[in-house]
This record gives structure tokens, sequence and C-alpha cells, in this order.
């Protein structure tokens, strides 16, 4: 395995004219997840929620002498027991052929610096259970957590709830 040191890496932020990267990225992780059909979102959207007047998540771009090979996103959530915000990974993505390499711990050390830097108590994602990353969770200190209960309210369901 190269380290990231030696393959020339740079993690950068995303501008806006990034949107079409971030999409192809998003649908290379969908096809990984094998959850491709479950894709809606588009450059229009990711342009207003990413990059519009309200950005609700940031997005880092790895590259390597110049070509993006992964990408994380990430958005604050807030813990009330710790009176503290938390920094809360949604994708960290590396294309295939650059698995192994270092990419992915980089992007996840650079997010760690960032949760440190804006005085974030914890990071924390969703792992499908069958995903091979799980080891590489476990070797870097993440613990599962097994007494939570993940909910969620889509479609019909959050449109009720939203007219009580």
């Amino acid at each position: 395995m190269k380290k990231f040191e030696e393959i020339n890496l740079n993690i950068r932020k995303t501008s806006i004219d990034d949107v079409p990267l971030i999409l192809k990225f998003i649908k290379e992780l969908s096809v990984f997840e094998k959850m491709s059909k479950e894709v809606v979102a588009t450059e229009d959207t990711l342009r207003e929620t990413l990059f519009g007047d309200k950005p609700y998540a940031q997005v880092l771009i790895a590259e390597i002498e110049g070509k993006p090979v992964g990408y994380a996103l990430y958005f604050y959530n807030y813990s009330t027991f710790v009176g503290r915000p938390g920094l809360y990974i949604e994708d960290v993505f590396v294309s295939e052929e650059y698995r192994g390499q270092g990419i992915g711990t980089a992007l996840f050390k650079y997010c760690a610096h960032i949760a440190k830097e804006n005085k974030c108590v914890r990071m924390e994602w969703l792992v499908l259970k069958w995903n091979p990353a799980r080891k590489f969770y476990d070797r870097m200190g993440a613990k599962p957590l097994d007494e939570w209960v993940v909910y969620r309210l889509t479609g019909d369901a959050l449109d009720k709830m939203a007219d009580l």
C-alpha cells in the first residue's frame, strides 16, 4: 500500500464548478452500494443545496496529480447532551482502482481536522452491514452504536407528518 504522501495526494474543498464531478462520484457510490436506482439528485439540485443561498453540506475532493479519485460529503449536527456540534459524514468514497492507497484514511483525517477546528465533539456516519470498510472503521477506533436504531420518514409518510 502506498502512503498518500508518496502518491501526491491533494484534498481540496469544492466549488460550484465541481457539481458535475460530485454527481459522478455520487453515482459511482450508488453502484458500489447497489442502490443506483435510488439516485435522483441532479446537477441543479446539487448546485442549489451545496452552493446556493443556504448550503446544507460541504464536499471535499481527493486528487492524485490533479485527477479526482474520491470525495467526502459532510455536514454538522448537534448534541444537546454535550451542547456541542458534531460532524456527520454522509459519504466517503474512493474510486475502485485507487482503493488501498490511504486515500480514504486521508479523507477521514481531513474531516477529523475540520471537526476539531469547529469544536465538534464527534464524527458519525452510517455504513451498510455488508460493507468491507467496516474493518477499516474498526481499525481507526470507531465504534458501532448497537443500541441506536435509525428511523426515517420519506415520501407519503413525511408528507402526512408535515400536514399534522
